[in-house]
């Protein structure tokens, strides 16, 4: 009965290790169960056996758990869990088409430093790169870099 209720624990937390590896990768509640399992039945050998066997049986048991760990990686599971595409697409792109540097537009709002100009009948979010600019005031682009439109007036 000693040996059924050792390999009992032992078998079921290799059993939830190796579930915890190969299908349900990422969750580490049942690898946790399977490491606790495994503990409780190192623990009850070392009650039960001469500590020569019990270490024999924790070496068999780390041995066996190391394995299911190793084919885990080397089977490559984790290939069928992994995101394997990006995205490409980004916010904007394309708003400053047909915009040149000292291009000539008016400010539709205040600018102070961030507010709206309008140019070639488009209107467009800007950032002054001379401080506070009113409404209605001439501005002249400056630059044109990562979708950012500075302008000065």
């Amino acid at each position: 009965m000693t040996w059924f209720i050792l390999l009992s624990l032992l078998s079921i937390g290799l059993i939830l290790i190796l579930t915890e590896i190969i299908f349900v990768p990422g969750t580490t509640i049942i690898g946790i169960l399977g490491l606790i399992f495994t503990g409780a039945g190192i623990y009850y050998a070392f009650l039960k056996f001469d500590p020569s066997i019990a270490w024999v049986i924790l070496g068999f048991a780390l041995l066996a758990n190391f394995m299911a760990i190793f084919y885990g990686f080397k089977s490559g599971v984790w290939n069928k869990f992994a995101l394997k595409e990006a995205m490409t697409s980004r916010s904007f792109d394309g708003r400053l088409i047909g915009l040149e540097v000292e291009m000539e537009g008016k400010a539709v709002s205040d600018i102070k430093p961030i507010g709206k100009a309008e140019f070639s009948d488009k209107i467009y979010e800007v950032k002054s790169d001379s401080g506070f600019i009113s409404v209605g005031t001439t501005v002249f682009i400056t630059k044109l870099e990562h979708n950012r439109i500075i302008v000065k007036n």
